[in-house]
Parts: structure tokens; sequence; C-alpha cells
């Protein structure tokens, strides 16, 4: 395993983190827990130690997977992990202890060593994390916990905000070859030396554990998860991806990432290139460079549309055949709130798009395009996975 200094606390972490959505029994947090998901859950612990993988990451709003992790985790030699959980800010700073400690029972843990308020996405969040900060800050001085930062999936203005505060030691966001739009604030992070935590690439960054065809020809020799992980941690500014396993053997394939990560400057230019040419020959030359200058963010958007994210993933499904998560992501607009905000393609035909589109190159190509991705995409609606 290869390791990395999480920003300014000096912690020496993997750059592989063992992510706690997905191998727990359910994301309801009161539901029983069957003696098969505890064992397998127990089992991914196991061989994540055993490939040094030793920041275990997890949440209060990941159903039982505080719980499960509770039953194992005091087996462990504390000084030799690194344990990580998230509660969500709240400007009632009396609720927001209770979920900390209720946290801190089910992990059965005197203290964290990484805290994170969970969802610092917008003003309102960031302002309901400071309320409760002087509470935080006296849990560090307790020893409770040992490192304070933040999970978002907020705008790089909202994240590099935070980060100006001085309050975080570290950052919980997203960044990924299919979108690099946060880099300004993984830079403002480096600045204040400030830890970088990469969350969901291999689900939000495309859902790349289960590849179109097309995606998997054109990121060869390498699977696109591990093109992926290598082209984050290409970036010396990042420091560590979760990577949320199911079962033990979902490890196998990210530590084809730690391997070949030495590598890197040798292995993805070709495959970037072929991947922006590819982008190109289907969309345009263009369009795939200039396609999203000069769009509005979706609060400026008539109805809130978010074209942003609506014509990133029609060109990703026309260009690499990323059709499912085209769809998964599309039909969370609408219902995924403050997590994943904006909503999808109203009737264009009572919609006047064009004092939204006036600095855009392509105001007349964009609505027949919006149509194109709501008609290919649009089925049930969504919900997070904390709300299913």
């Amino acid at each position: 395993m290869k390791y990395r200094r999480f920003g300014r606390t000096d912690f020496q972490i993997p750059v592989i983190s063992c992510g706690g959505m997905r191998y727990q029994e359910s994301w309801k947090d009161d539901d029983p827990v069957s003696d098969k998901s505890q064992k397998n859950l127990e089992a991914c612990i196991r061989k994540a130690l055993d490939l040094g993988i030793n920041h275990i990451e997890t949440a209060r709003g990941y159903g039982t997977s505080e719980y499960q992790l509770g039953k194992i985790l005091p087996e462990l030699p504390r000084d030799e992990i690194f344990v990580q959980s998230k509660v969500e800010p709240s400007t009632d700073v009396e609720k927001f202890k209770d979920t900390f400690e209720k946290s801190m029972s089910l992990l059965n843990m005197d203290y964290l060593d990484i805290f994170s308020f969970h969802g610092i996405n917008t003003n309102k969040t960031l302002e309901a994390a400071l309320a409760c900060m002087d509470t935080v800050e006296q849990w560090k001085k307790e020893g409770r916990i040992r490192d304070i930062g933040f999970s978002t999936h907020g705008l790089s203005d909202i994240i590099i905000k935070a980060i100006r505060t001085g309050h975080f030691d570290h950052i919980n966001l997203h960044y990924y070859y299919i979108w690099q739009e946060n880099w300004p604030a993984i830079e403002e992070a480096q600045k204040l030396d400030v830890g970088v935590f990469i969350i969901s690439p291999n689900d939000k960054g495309g859902l790349l554990y289960k590849p179109s065809e097309k995606l998997v020809e054109l990121c060869a020799p390498l699977h696109p998860m591990v093109f992926n992980g290598l082209f984050c941690l290409s970036h010396p500014e990042i420091h560590t991806l979760s990577c949320g396993v199911s079962c033990p053997e979902d490890f196998d394939i990210h530590i084809q990432t730690v391997e070949m990560l030495d590598q890197a400057h040798e292995l993805l230019p070709p495959i970037m290139d072929r991947l922006e040419r590819e982008m190109e020959k289907v969309m345009g030359e263009e369009w795939a460079r200039h396609w999203q200058d000069n769009l509005p963010i979706w609060k400026e958007t008539p109805d809130n549309m978010n074209l942003q994210w609506i014509l990133r993933l029609r060109n990703l499904a026309l260009a690499y055949d990323m059709v499912e998560y085209g769809k998964m992501r599309y039909n969370l607009l609408g219902s995924g709130g403050h997590w994943f905000p904006g909503q999808q393609v109203k009737d264009l035909t009572n919609i006047d798009l064009a004092p939204a589109l006036v600095g855009s190159t392509f105001a007349n190509e964009i609505p027949a395009a919006l149509q194109e991705a709501h008609d290919m995409f649009k089925g049930e609606d969504k919900k997070r996975l904390q709300e299913d």
C-alpha cells in the first residue's frame, strides 16, 4: 500500500480508503442485521487491513454501517487504524450533539480520528456547521476527535468559502475524469494544507463498476475504475480515494490502481487522448471544447433546470455509451435536494431559454439537445440511496 500525508494533522493514510456505504445490511439503521451480512462486513474490514488499508470511513446516514462496524472495530489495534464518521450539521446544536453521541455509541469508539460534517453543500448547511463548530472544537481539545473536516456535494464556490474559514483539516469532495469542476477547491485546500479525500469515484464517477463496452475499449488496457483512480491520484494534491466495497473481492481491482500508480504518467496520456478524440469525433470539436462556456448555474435557469449536468450526461451517453449512468444521475434531479440540485427538462414549448443562454455559442442547439437528453434518460424518479 502507498500512503500520503492527509493535510496538516500529519496523518499518513492509504491512497485507497475503505468506504462504508456499500457493505452494510440496510440503509435503514434500525433494520435487523443478518449473520451473513455481518460476516461479510467483517471480512471486508480484515481484507482491507491485510492490504494495508487502515482508513475506515462511514457516516451516521449510512444505515446499519456504524452499528455493524461497532461489532468489529473494538477487536482491532486502535492505534493502527483511522476511523472516520460523518454527521449532518444542524442549527439545533443539541440535536447535533445527540446524533454524534449515537454515532460514537454505535461505533464503540472513545474517539474518532477523523470527524466530518456531512453535506456542506450550500450556504445554509455551512452556517449550520459553523453553529456547531465551538462544540466540535471542544471535542478536539478533549481528544474525542483528532481531525475536523466536511464532506460536500456542493459547487466549488461553497467549498472554497468553507475552506477559507480555517476551521477544517480535510474535505471529502467529488472530482473525477468526467467531472473536474472542483479542481479550484482542491487547489485552495492545498494552499491551506487541508487533506483531500475523493468520494464515490466509482459510482458518481461514472458507474465504473459496470462500465459500457465502449468505455472499456477506450480505457484499455486499464479497467475504467483503474483509469479513473490513476487520474485522480496522479495529482499529488489528492491524498486518498474512498472505494466502497460490497465484498472482500472488490478490493482486488482497487489494488491494481495502487500497483500502477508509479506508471501513471505513462499510462494515462494515451487513454486521455483517446477519450478526448472520441468526444470530439462524436460531439464535434467546438461542442466538445466549449459546450459549457457561459452556461448559467441551475438557480439562474428557467424552472431551475440543471443545464450543465443534463448536457454533460448527454455528452457521456453519446460519446462513451454511458446511458445507464445518465439515467441514474438524471432521475435524481428534482428529488436529490441540495445533494444534487436543480430540475430535469421541463416542457420546452412553454419556456423561453434565450435569456439564460445569451452568452452561449450553442444557444440555438441547446434546446434540442436538452430534449434529446430527456428522451434518452427519463425513467422513474430516483432518490438518494440513503432515502430509498
